[in-house]
């Protein structure tokens, strides 16, 4: 039985994880399955144990794997002997003892508020399809923090614009309802407007290609990156960029860490402190400047 086969079809249709996600842990299974037959010959799930894990890991690191490249890859081992004890396969999980290496907490990028709202504000973007298209990309993404995969997803009728909300369909198919900014919904009606009679009616997609497809991947980091360009010095312009800097500038005016918490999508709280970090930063630099002894 092809048991790492079982483990990516219980991640895709039990777990429902993303594409993106059930791909990377496939990729890591595949490449410790190869260096087991490697090393030892013909893979046996039974016969690996944490002795023969840290010499995978000591591996790795030979090959310049960053230290967060290496726990991710220890993860899926783990989660695959989680999923073969579940299934009573094997009796333990080699992995569970094991030491990872160190990884330093890298904070994340964001974009200042005043040159985002110069890109929004100040003429950047033309009036024809793609341009506003373009614009209610970067005003999604920035207004509302929702993940890349989650922007892909969207649809025409997931907006409530009475409301000023927007469900989205986030990490493990988990729905949740997003206020967004009110300015959202004259970009909005200006783009299904010029959409419509351009292009067609979409429900396939909500933002689609001058085609009439779907965007893709690509495509949003081409639109984010060709624009944060203008504003941005920071190496990284991603989408995700966008999302850091919608929770930062969220921080940085009050907000409640809980309420950022729930409107990310984050499963636990940890995965939010990381921009306290950031705003605490912030507000050392406005002491380090405003107080006397500072």
């Amino acid at each position: 039985m092809n048991y790492q086969e079982s483990f990516v079809n219980y991640l895709r249709y039990e777990k429902r994880n993303s594409s993106h996600t059930v791909t990377a842990y496939k990729k890591d299974l595949d490449q410790f399955v190869s260096f087991y037959t490697e090393m030892v010959g013909e893979f046996d799930v039974k016969r690996v144990d944490a002795k023969f894990v840290r010499s995978w890991i000591v591996s790795l690191m030979e090959q310049e794997y960053t230290p967060r490249s290496v726990s991710r890859k220890i993860s899926t081992v783990k989660a695959f002997y989680r999923f073969l004890m579940k299934n009573e396969i094997v009796e333990s999980n080699p992995a569970t003892n094991v030491t990872l290496p160190k990884i330093r907490k890298k904070l994340p990028n964001f974009v200042e508020e005043n040159n985002l709202h110069h890109l929004l504000d100040d003429g950047y973007f033309t009036d024809d399809f793609k341009g506003i298209r373009d614009k209610l990309i970067i005003t999604l993404l920035y207004g509302t923090g929702i993940r890349l995969a989650e922007l892909l997803n969207l649809k025409d009728r997931d907006f409530d614009t009475k409301g000023y909300l927007i469900k989205v369909l986030g990490k493990r198919q988990k729905e949740r309802i997003i206020p967004y900014p009110r300015s959202i919904n004259q970009l909005l009606q200006q783009y299904l407007e010029i959409r419509n009679r351009e292009i067609g009616n979409s429900q396939e997609a909500l933002l689609v290609t001058e085609k009439g497809k779907p965007v893709y991947e690509k495509l949003i980091y081409r639109v984010v990156n060709k624009y944060l360009e203008l504003v941005t010095s920071l190496e990284k312009k991603s989408p995700h960029v966008l999302r850091h800097s919608y929770a930062t500038h969220l921080l940085n005016k009050g907000a409640d860490l809980n309420a950022v918490k729930e409107l990310l999508g984050h499963s636990n709280l940890s995965a939010t402190q990381v921009y306290t970090h950031t705003t605490f930063e912030k507000l050392h630099s406005i002491y380090k400047q405003a107080h006397p002894r500072g």
